[in-house]
């Protein structure tokens, strides 16, 4: 399998939501495991949904779920945007509505993608 074809870019995709549907908790844990803050979920997804668009074209990916991605990419919009201190934060995980919503799409999208893996993905930091 070529390490850039369709396949390595469905899998960046899926890994990214993954971590995006789990609960804030999971999450939590998560980014402390990789000692990184939560800016980093939403940049792994950044990455991941500017692929999107040509999996779908590829076969690779429901075209049906394109509408979801993109509205969690408006919330990561919206959360950027928001100049309040603690829209990174770990607690805002739990507390804001804008990360509730952007889980339970994920979860849509992981469901329509017959993608049920709960295992969190490792990531690798370059420090």
């Amino acid at each position: 399998m070529e390490s850039h074809g369709p396949a390595a870019r469905r899998r960046i995709l899926i890994e990214a939501v993954v971590v995006l549907a789990a609960t804030a908790q999971d999450q939590a844990d998560w980014l402390d495991t990789h000692e990184v803050g939560p800016d980093e979920i939403a940049l792994g997804f950044d990455d991941a949904f500017r692929l999107a668009g040509r999996l779908a074209e590829d076969g690779q990916l429901s075209g049906d779920v394109l509408p979801l991605l993109e509205m969690i990419d408006e919330v990561f919009s919206e959360i950027t945007q928001d100049s309040s201190v603690d829209r990174w934060t770990k607690a805002a995980l739990f507390t804001d509505p804008r990360w509730g919503r952007a889980r339970r799409w994920a979860r849509e999208i992981l469901t329509a993608e017959g993608e049920e893996s709960s295992l969190l993905p490792s990531i690798q930091i370059i420090r």
